[in-house]
């Protein structure tokens, strides 16, 4: 049984793979369960590859596939050994891609922000820290500012210099309390520039946000916007 499926769904891929020029083959039935389950399997293992490799040489790929099935090693052009060694060098080699992926994306992302971060500096309102945090007091609040060992709780809405909002405790209808030495050093020190019930837009340098590594929705080298208000200092 094991056997059948693998060779009808080489069959199959092998049909699929025929050039523009030739004439177009039959279709293989999909009457019985076997002929419809190899037909699945086939298209799942297309599917797949197509996204975990999409430098496949299909040729190699069905003669490899039929070498296999063969069972017969004199066939068999490759060792185990060298298929592990190019196996090594393919990961390498993706590995080297995405590396260089990021690293560009990063770039731009720097240049971005820094470019955002100097037209923003002079605009009315917004001040700029020692570190290049830079801040805009939305509406004044008359209670006490918290140190970087309090905890606060506060309503924010983040986004990147796109506009694209990536977080929001608004969004979510409820705010949320955490101790400022337990956040990035933009909402550290952007926090301890506010009073309690103000409100305040801080523009954060990657480097005070999350710098090259990025996290979950945001790139790496991101400049962010928070747009918070301070609600409470050291909630019970």
């Amino acid at each position: 049984m094991r056997k059948t499926l693998i060779a009808l769904t080489v069959a199959g891929v092998m049909a699929g793979c025929s050039s523009p020029q030739d004439a177009a083959p039959e279709d293989p039935a999909l009457e019985s369960t076997d002929e419809k389950v190899s037909y699945g399997m086939g298209l799942v293992m297309g599917q797949r590859m197509s996204n975990d490799l999409p430098n496949l040489k299909m040729e190699q790929f069905l003669q490899g596939i039929q070498h296999g099935h063969a069972g017969d090693d004199e066939q068999t052009r490759m060792s185990r050994e060298e298929i592990q060694e190019a196996l090594m060098a393919y990961q390498t080699q993706l590995q080297e891609q995405e590396s260089a992926k990021a690293e560009e994306l990063a770039k731009k992302n720097l240049e971005a922000g820094e470019e955002f971060l100097a037209e923003n500096a002079k605009r009315e309102g917004v001040k700029t820290t020692d570190s290049g945090l830079q801040y805009e007091i939305l509406e004044e609040g008359e209670g006490a500012k918290p140190t970087a060992e309090d905890r606060v709780r506060v309503h924010y809405t983040g986004e990147l210099i796109s506009g694209e909002v990536f977080d929001s405790s608004r969004e979510r209808g409820e705010p949320v309390t955490f101790g400022l030495n337990q956040v990035i050093p933009g909402w550290t020190e952007g926090l301890q520039l506010m009073s309690e019930g103000s409100r305040a837009k801080l523009y954060i340098p990657s480097e005070l946000a999350y710098g090259p590594g990025g996290n979950q929705r945001i790139g790496p080298n991101e400049t962010l916007v928070f747009d918070v208000e301070l609600l409470e200092i050291n909630p019970e």
